[in-house]
């Protein structure tokens, strides 16, 4: 029982901050410091900006300013970067308030949009602010879910969009993964929205402990394992003697064969296979995990792999539990396409109690996953990384079954903050009193590596925000070209460039003030020193320049020789490691192609050696000595070939042969004895007074100091300009774009801007474009989904070619229409100095076509050969275009045609995903 003392501080406490100590007695657990600091600057109307490691508990904070709207009677939007993190918090929500307190604005989904607390992606929100939504009145507060995502090249903008353009009025909570510039977004938040307490959390709620399994051994990977509080961590030695032993002449990367025979392996050391891999865990007690395959194909073949292998990981009771929350969740699919899908092994491996995870899976799938996972009945899952954005999986243990994973252009080694994220799922709070990141031994392992991985603290949050083309007309409708310029002026983007300039401006500064002292140094009292060395200067300069000419003129002529050359002539190659007598082979003019390094001839030398030679092996143009003939019979790759073919050369030209003699060629007359701008510069130098100056070479010492700093004081002043004003520059070079398309009028925004303005994305302004013409306006339904697919899709793989057929004539025509509006668009984009604008892909336009005309499930995917997921992901972004299509178009018959496609899109499994 609490003391007196105590009961009263309590008390005291509640009529301080009366909405938080309500707030806490709703929670069966104490919370931690960060929290309480967190929620107190809330409930005091600042902004919030909390970094913490994965699973820290910051969207409490979050969950605190949703208690607080409706505690108040004003609104909260909580905003997340993806839907499916909008699907969960919104079902999280309406579990705790009631689904008439709570609502869902996905694009595809709008459930009680009016609701005190609604969940949204960040670009609802977007496109709310932009369009003025009467739904943003009594908004109190915004919470900003993974506010990190800001540094997404793609979708970053639209996090600092909603951050500068929300009202004044509004507290915005920001929760982030921790990042190592926490207090720098944090004094650009206060910057930009007020008060801004940065709370950050570094501390993990539950430990994490490192592994490394090495065949089916599961070791430390560091010396004292644990959270490393406390000291540097040391690698474990028997892991780095392992390492060692494998390098070894007899391990596997040394192997040496010694009598015959293959040294066998340090014993154990062997990428352990998948089922080995969920054993260990299993015998461990390390189950629930995620394991990191970083490959579609690779997740699938895990899960076939564990029922091959008769993997079984659940009771008979949680077997009848997982077979109902399935049904639950596929109850809508029809039946016809549970085959397509490969719902039956799928469902099989759920029931065993394994499962794959990725963007490729079908979302209502994913989803029965996630809940699967988070209730204990799925016990391993095979994941890509995608799983660690945001959605709450957490497990025991997490694996990673390799380092390297492909970033969409090249296979790259993951960094450290990808690993922390990764690595941060494992340790469940409230339930693991530790967690276990676990990565497999692979040949040519590094222990010293992944423990640089599992150390390293510093993810710096960096902007990637630009003015789009949507953005600029906008802001300019709603607050004109000059504002709008301060407004993103105002950008964290712009921020960080002028910190940058504080640093660059100070050297530029310094550098000055040491030109002053050197300038001081190298003055004559015969005169203008400064003038003399620039005389100087200009001699150098001209003499390179003569020398480079007579070099590119000798390269000239060795080259025109070269092409004379035919096979049979006899040279003398003058120099390099094949000088001497040769017989040419092949002229080797092919060679040249596209190398812009001359003919490449192939000889025979007297030493029967068969190379190919290049302009540096001719330093002077070469002649030949004679010729001889080539045997038809002759093949260079036989040596008794190359032995007579040798021999007839050394007959051809003996010993006494005058070509074999060294002859030294005649050096030409030097160019600069003639040049006369050479002569006058030479003169000029001559007769300047300080050229008598007896401490001449001490001034031109001081005067080389001067030239380079003067160098480095150009470059440093080009740079602080280039990062001064850098957003408004391209703001202003966007408005340059529209204003000569008629988008823009200055700060008059007409008919076509409006449209502009309701149309996002990556092709936001050649979707306007193809309005604005009309190019569209003759389509049937089926064929404006294909030519607006153009628009929204992208091959996975750059090389992906798009299909030769198209459906139907007016398609082609459109979308060959359609690519040449881009063209025009990159070229005027390109005299405006941007680059926006992607080429259109036409990938998915026949599927597309093809979907939208009824075509059934099987033969659509059997042609597009997609995954589900891919495919009903793809469709779910042609959906969001046409409906902002059909918004845009508004008074045109387009606007029905654009609202049937859409309506002929929604069905089967594209429509039953959109409700999950």
């Amino acid at each position: 029982m609490s003391s007196p003392a105590e009961r009263y501080a309590a008390a005291r406490q509640r009529q301080r901050e009366p909405h938080l100590q309500d707030f806490r007695s709703v929670y069966g657990f104490e919370f931690d410091e960060f929290q309480v600091q967190a929620c107190r600057g809330v409930e005091a109307g600042r902004g919030v900006l909390v970094a913490a490691p994965t699973g820290a508990g910051k969207t409490l904070v979050g969950e605190f300013a949703v208690h607080l709207a409706l505690e108040q009677g004003r609104k909260c939007f909580y905003t997340t970067p993806i839907k499916a993190l909008s699907n969960q918090k919104y079902h999280d929500l309406v579990e705790r308030y009631g689904e008439s307190a709570v609502g869902l604005l996905t694009g595809d989904n709008t459930v009680n949009g009016e609701a005190p607390v609604v969940v949204m992606t960040t670009e609802v929100l977007r496109n709310m602010l932009y369009a003025g939504s009467h739904t943003l009145a009594g908004l109190g507060y915004v919470v900003m879910d993974e506010v990190h995502y800001l540094a997404d090249r793609f979708r970053g903008a639209v996090w600092e969009e909603v951050i500068i353009n929300l009202p004044d009025s509004v507290s915005v909570i920001s929760l982030s993964a921790t990042v190592s510039n926490a207090e720098e977004f944090g004094e650009w938040l206060t910057t930009v929205r007020g008060d801004t307490d940065v709370v950050v959390e570094e501390q993990r709620p539950v430990p994490l402990w490192q592994h490394v399994m090495v065949g089916p051994r599961l070791l430390d990977l560091f010396a004292q394992s644990g959270s490393g509080d406390g000291g540097k961590r040391v690698v474990n030695p028997q892991l780095a003697r392992q390492a060692r032993d494998e390098q070894r002449p007899g391990g596997r990367q040394g192997d040496r064969r010694r009598g015959g025979r293959r040294p066998p392996r340090p014993r154990g050391t062997y990428t352990p296979g998948r089922v080995e891999v969920l054993n260990r865990l299993e015998s461990a007690g390390l189950l629930p995990a995620i394991v990191f395959v970083f490959s579609r194909a690779g997740c699938e073949a895990a899960v076939e792999q564990c029922l091959r292998s008769g993997v079984r990981l659940t009771t008979a009771d949680e077997r009848v539990e997982i077979r109902d929350v399935v049904e639950r969740h596929c109850a809508d699919i029809p039946e016809e396409d549970l085959h397509v899908l490969g719902y039956h092994e799928w469902a099989d491996g759920l029931e065993r109690g394994v499962a794959a995870h990725h963007a490729g899976m079908l979302p209502t799938f994913k989803e029965a996953v996630e809940e699967l996972f988070v209730r204990g009945l799925v016990r391993a899952v095979f994941a890509t990384e995608t799983l660690a954005l945001g959605i709450n999986m957490p497990a025991r243990s997490v694996v990673l079954e390799r380092l390297v994973k492909w970033n969409g252009e090249t296979h790259a080694d993951i960094t450290p903050g990808e690993y922390t994220q990764l690595t941060g799922r494992a340790g469940r709070r409230g339930i693991d009193v530790e967690g276990h990141a676990v990565v497999l031994w692979q040949p040519g392992f590094d222990p010293s590596a992944v423990a640089g991985l599992a150390s390293t603290r510093t993810f710096p949050l960096r902007s990637s925000f630009r003015p789009s083309y949507n953005m600029a007309v906008n802001l300019v409708d709603r607050v004109g070209r000059t504002t709008a310029r301060e407004i993103l002026e105002s950008s964290f983007a712009q921020f960080q460039a002028d910190r940058a300039v504080v640093g660059l401006a100070r050297r530029l500064r310094r550098s000055e003030e040491a030109l002053e002292g050197y300038q001081e140094a190298m003055t004559c009292h015969l005169g203008d020193f400064g003038e003399y060395w620039r005389l100087r200067q200009a001699i150098k300069e001209r003499e390179n320049a003569l020398a480079r000419e007579g070099t590119a003129q000798r390269r000239a002529a060795s080259a025109a020789a070269l092409e004379k050359l035919r096979a049979g002539d006899v040279i003398r190659v003058p120099s390099g490691k094949f000088s001497g007598i040769a017989v040419v082979l092949d002229p080797g003019m092919g060679a040249a192609d596209g190398r812009g390094d001359g003919p490449r001839p192939t000889v025979l030398t007297e030493g029967r050696q068969v190379r190919r030679l290049s302009l540096v092996d001719f330093p002077v143009a070469v002649e030949p000595l004679t010729t001889m003939r080539i045997p038809r019979s002759f093949n260079p790759k036989v040596p008794a070939s190359r032995r007579d073919l040798a021999a007839a050369l050394r007959a051809k030209v003996p010993d006494d042969h005058p070509g074999r003699r060294h002859h030294r060629a005649r050096r030409p007359r030097s160019a600069a004895a003639d040049d006369e701008e050479l002569t006058r510069l030479r003169r000029d130098m001559r007769a300047h007074p300080c050229h008598g100056c007896d401490d001449r070479e001490e001034h031109a010492r001081w005067a080389e100091r001067w030239s380079s700093l003067r160098g480095e004081v150009s470059q440093l002043s080009r740079r602080v300009e280039s990062r001064t004003n850098t957003v408004a520059r391209q703001f202003d070079r966007v408005c340059a774009v529209l204003d000569e398309l008629g988008y823009l009028d200055g700060d008059t925004v007409p008919e076509p801007g409006r449209r502009l303005a309701r149309l996002y994305g990556e092709l936001d302004l050649l979707a306007a474009e193809c309005v604005r013409t009309g190019v569209w306006d003759e389509l049937d339904p089926a064929e404006l989904a294909a030519c607006v697919a153009a628009l929204t899709f992208e091959s996975r793989q750059p090389d992906e070619a798009a299909p030769e057929r198209l459906p139907t004539a007016p398609v082609r025509e459109v979308l060959a229409r359609t690519v040449q509006l881009w063209g025009e668009l990159d070229e005027l984009e390109s005299r405006h100095r941007l680059d926006f604008l992607r080429e259109p892909d036409l990938g998915f336009s026949h599927v597309a076509w093809r979907w939208a005309s009824g075509h059934r499930l099987d033969a659509v995917l059997r042609e597009a050969e997609m995954a589900a997921g891919d495919f009903v992901r793809a469709m779910r972004q042609l959906l969001d275009l046409l409906d902002q299509i059909a918004d845009a178009a508004a008074g045109t018959p387009l606007r029905e045609t654009a609202r049937l496609a859409s309506g002929s899109l929604r069905r089967g499994v594209v429509a039953y995903a959109t409700l999950t």
